[in-house]
């Protein structure tokens, strides 16, 4: 299935982890830029749409501004990404332009992927960036993004790029040869993974979450970005970008290495994938056990009498997370009403609303087009 799905593979997102294109000693590592590009040039020849997330900006900007050691400081960290990120582009520009390429620089949010015009926007931009020929080159925002640096990794930008663009393929490039069966740099006799058809608990165990200076996470942000694009009908290749011509040669069907992580059998809808893996759950609905069972098992809308317990602060269309009795999260969606009205109709039946509460506009708290079950 892994070849078949490399060959029919048309539009492809590749991201580049940030040690394969700085370093906190030498900044931008112009060579292997110089390289990478060939080789996404090479990928495209062969008729595929490619898309790259690039990480390195700040880091190339603290060996340009002198840092000795990795920012504390949120505005320095901001600074850094200022400094490197107009050299990070510029790099690609020179390495792109020897090959006859057009690229673009494309910095977002998650606000730009949260709200759902500025989402459809984005897609719109990119899709017709595509049709002109040009390869697209995001990164977050850094500069802005106060999220992002604190708890963001361009794995988790570089999969929902993949939703944002209806990809096909998901390659991560990174500094290791793939998923292994144990941390090969304590257990000698680990071995590769060559492919993954699900990404269960022990899966993301196995992961870990080992960083390094260069990058903000590890295999496990890749894990979990290759869990979530698989619910949208993506697979993921976690490939060794160290390694001199193995992104062209896993499409032209001569190398099969790397870990290759299949996508899962059903796809969500691309708003159902948008609300589960997207937006943020701004508060969380506690729901007895018949309201789970008719949710996850029959299908149905969410209406306040299976409501036990509410927290958080949400108004009308925040996403929510939808927890059983125990605190299990199984579900998430859009609700109709904020949290302080929810407190009041928890546990009540449609006709004792109206009596206690006033006719309201919607009998379900979340419809069922706008639920998620996890």
């Amino acid at each position: 299935m892994r070849d078949q799905l490399l060959k029919q593979a048309r539009r492809v997102v590749v991201k580049i982890g940030s040690s394969l294109v700085a370093s906190r000693d030498s900044g931008l590592r112009a060579d292997r830029i110089d390289r990478l590009a060939g080789e996404m040039s090479a990928v495209r020849s062969s008729g595929r749409e490619v898309l790259l997330v690039s990480s390195g900006a700040i880091v190339s900007g603290i060996q340009k501004l002198g840092l000795k050691a990795y920012p504390k400081s949120l505005p320095v960290k901001q600074a850094a990404a200022a400094v490197g990120q107009s050299r990070l582009m510029w790099a690609y520009e020179k390495a792109f332009e020897r090959l006859d390429q057009k690229v673009a620089q494309i910095l977002l949010t998650h606000q730009d992927l949260a709200d759902r015009r500025r989402f459809m926007n984005s897609r719109h931009t990119l899709t017709t960036l595509i049709e002109f020929g040009v390869i697209p080159v995001i990164n977050e925002n850094d500069t802005v993004a106060v999220d992002e640096i604190r708890f963001g990794d361009n794995d988790t930008l570089a999969g929902q790029v993949a939703h944002l663009v209806d990809a096909d393929l998901l390659v991560i490039l990174s500094d290791v040869d793939g998923l292994f069966s144990d941390d090969p740099r304590r257990n000698p006799s680990a071995t590769l993974m060559s492919v993954v058809p699900e990404i269960t608990k022990d899966i993301e165990r196995r992961a870990g979450v080992s960083s390094s200076f260069e990058g903000t996470g590890g295999m496990a942000t890749k894990i979990q970005a290759a869990k979530k694009v698989a619910e949208y009908g993506v697979a993921t290749l976690i490939l060794n970008g160290e390694t001199p011509g193995l992104l062209p040669a896993v499409f032209e069907g001569t190398s099969q290495a790397g870990t290759f992580i299949l996508p899962r059998g059903r796809r969500l809808t691309s708003r159902k994938h948008w609300i589960a893996f997207t937006l943020r759950a701004k508060g969380k609905l506690a729901l007895d056990d018949g309201a789970v069972e008719a949710l996850v098992r029959r299908g149905k809308s969410l209406l306040p009498s299976g409501i036990v317990a509410v927290s958080g602060q949400f108004g009308p269309g925040d996403a929510v997370a939808c927890t059983d009795r125990h605190g299990k999260e199984f579900a998430k969606g859009l609700v109709n009403f904020s949290s302080d009205t929810l407190e009041r109709m928890k546990g009540l039946k449609t006709a004792d609303i109206q009596k206690s509460i006033g006719a309201q506009e919607y009998e379900e708290v979340i419809h069922r087009d706008n639920l998620v079950i996890l």
